[in-house]
């Protein structure tokens, strides 16, 4: 989606989602807005589901909107709930575990495709 500007009602996207369990990893992602610089999704999450440690290759945000989740960063769990934001710069390995039902918005502010080239560890292609 490359709009100038997108509206969403996120208590609806999260109903959505739930709608959708079962789901495959114990959880879902749904990208609401991409520009080549910019990315928005929200995940949803059931009790004791896991992201295994991954990174980013631009610089995020993790918005908490419902439940609670724990957020480990190089050995260091951070507990993050409703109402909770944590910012985090690109390319640091993390995992996410959900404590109990969550869901949370993630914002990456997306490297170009020029200097997503460049970078040494490649995270999620252009």
């Amino acid at each position: 989606m490359i709009d100038d500007f997108a509206s969403f009602n996120l208590l609806q996207e999260i109903a959505d989602s739930q709608s959708r369990k079962p789901w495959q990893a114990g959880h879902y992602a749904k990208t609401l807005f991409k520009k080549e610089d910019f990315r928005t999704v929200l995940i949803t999450m059931e009790p004791e589901s896991r992201m295994k440690e991954h990174h980013a290759d631009g610089t995020l945000s993790v918005q908490v909107l419902q439940g609670e989740i724990r957020f480990s960063i190089q050995g260091k769990s951070h507990q993050l709930r409703e109402g909770s934001l944590l910012t985090l710069s690109a390319s640091i390995p993390h995992e996410v575990e959900a404590i109990q039902d969550s869901a949370f918005l993630l914002t990456i502010s997306w490297p170009s495709n020029s200097e997503l080239l460049q970078l040494k560890h490649r995270g999620y292609g252009t």
